[in-house]
């Protein structure tokens, strides 16, 4: 009888690999999609409102400037707030936070109060519950997670296609305050979201020691196995998150690493910013607080600077494009439906260029940072593109091609940090970079509008933002061509000409 009890006591929980995971996947794919899906229809759904008031584009730029400052700043501090409470508690209130901004929008009346219940709230709920999404996930999924990943991306693809058609249609047929209180109530599902987010311990299957000895675990904020071997049922419940992955082999690949590019997810919020590994807090002063908590010693690296500065920049110039395009439709005397279509179009093309990536991951092995660079310099040439036609069919063209790039701006986002820092700067460093990206944004964010209003030009604004994604592109080719000189000259190799490439051979 004691043997038997003995025997089936050598067991170890593993993340079930679908079950209650299926759902979980589910929630974040309904998460960005009512989320993800308003940014790029801002136009469409406050552009009205904002002529009445004569604010316009000064005030669309502001707007959406604090919505990813806030945004930012919440993601910053989930680390902290996932240490001191649980991981689904966060989500909850993210989720709360996001619902009374939606709906305070039914009733706002002047640009501060839509800055507010937007820009405040939305964005600060937003940023609670990205975290929690990827955080939540990652617990579920290991072997599976780059599959279920890439159909978490192809749902929320698909939501995020029909999203501008259902907002045009909703304007016309319940007016403005009507469609923000459809949208509102759509907008609530992120609670039921947030809902299904449950601990990874609550769905554990069992599996025999000898089964998952040799298995690598990636990133998965909470404990999925644990080397203890425990005598009894009560015993075996009561075993502490956290504690399998501090007893992981160091020869295998760190947390922070994914097994290709979609497996990482959408560009916005840290993927990975809880960590089991906690550092030492016990600074002797407020100023070394600041450092360790921002791990600030990080900006002493040209190469990291470079990086926080190019995408933040990119992403800026990407999302403020995007925010001011139907706008510039709208002044090319498109339809309300016209322009609910071209910006479907894009996303369906988005949709495209992330089965695309998955597919095209598997085969090749790119560096994440060259894929960024390519598709922030190809959006420039589709920018040039986009300003020189006018009918339906040249805009929704160009739109899709920049639809398309788009996806290689976002999805690789997280990867580019996660091949350059080590795996324990990972999390401090890709916080660091939300912290940083959000100051850059709310200081740049009003320049654009405010030269729209004074040159009155959506051509000139346009320009500049071409010009603020060059800003990506330039400091890293350069970077990327001295580096390679330089271990050209150190190997005594002679220099004849620089290119810059697209396929990394070997992998450390």
């Amino acid at each position: 009888m004691a043997a038997s009890v003995v025997h089936e006591a050598r067991y170890r929980r593993v993340p079930p690999e679908g079950g209650w995971g299926l759902l979980v996947g589910v929630g974040m794919a309904m998460m960005f999609v009512v989320t993800l899906g308003s940014l790029p229809s801002f136009g469409l759904m406050f552009g009205d409102f904002l002529t009445e008031l004569g604010e316009e584009t000064s005030a669309i730029a502001l707007i959406t400037s604090c919505f990813f400052s806030a945004l930012s700043f919440a993601g910053l501090f989930t680390n902290t707030l996932m240490k001191k409470t649980s991981c689904r508690t966060v989500g909850l209130i993210g989720a709360v936070s996001y619902i009374i901004g939606s709906m305070m929008t039914i009733f706002v009346r002047s640009t501060n109060e839509l800055l507010i219940s937007f820009a405040v709230f939305q964005g600060a709920g937003f940023g609670l519950m990205i975290p929690v999404s990827y955080t939540t996930f990652n617990a579920y999924f290991v072997e599976k997670r780059v599959v279920m990943m890439s159909v978490a991306q192809t749902l929320i693809g698909l939501g995020t296609m029909f999203y501008p058609i259902f907002i045009q249609r909703s304007m016309d047929a319940f007016g403005f305050r009507g469609c923000m209180a459809v949208l509102a109530a759509i907008n609530s599902h992120t609670l039921l979201a947030m809902l299904v987010m449950h601990p990874v311990q609550w769905h554990m299957r069992r599996v025999p020691l000898d089964a998952t000895s040799t298995v690598e675990y990636g990133p998965v904020p909470t404990a999925t196995i644990t080397e203890e071997k425990p005598k009894t049922e009560d015993d075996f419940q009561e075993l502490p998150a956290g504690q399998g992955l501090i007893q992981r082999n160091t020869k295998l690949r760190g947390s922070r690493r994914a097994s290709s590019i979609p497996g990482l997810g959408n560009w916005s919020g840290p993927v990975v910013v809880s960590d089991s590994t906690e550092r030492d807090t016990k600074p002797a002063t407020k100023w070394q607080i600041l450092v360790d908590f921002l791990d600030l010693t990080l900006l002493k690296d040209p190469i990291y600077v470079n990086i926080v500065l190019g995408i933040s920049f990119a992403l800026y110039s990407d999302l403020a494009f995007f925010t001011l395009q139907p706008m510039y439709l709208f002044m090319l005397a498109f339809s309300k439906a016209d322009v609910s279509l071209i910006i479907a179009i894009g996303a369906g093309a988005d949709l495209i260029s992330r089965i695309f990536l998955a597919i095209s991951s598997t085969c090749l092995n790119i560096k994440a940072r060259y894929v960024y660079l390519a598709g922030a310099l190809f959006t420039i040439v589709a920018r040039f593109g986009f300003l020189c036609v006018f009918d339906f069919y040249g805009m929704a063209i160009v739109t899709a091609i920049m639809g398309f790039l788009r996806t290689w701006i976002h999805v690789p986002l997280p990867l580019v940090f996660s091949e350059y820092l080590p795996q324990e700067r990972f999390p401090s460093g890709y916080g660091l970079f939300m912290f940083l990206q959000g100051n850059i944004t709310f200081a740049i964010g009003p320049i654009v509008g405010y030269i729209r209003d004074v040159t009155g030009s959506y051509t000139v604004s346009f320009h500049c933002l071409t010009l603020v994604m060059a800003l990506c592109v330039i400091p890293w080719f350069f970077e990327i061509c001295y580096y390679r000189l330089k271990r050209k000259v150190r190997k005594g190799e002679p220099v004849k000409h620089v290119t810059i490439p697209m396929i990394q051979e070997t992998k450390a």
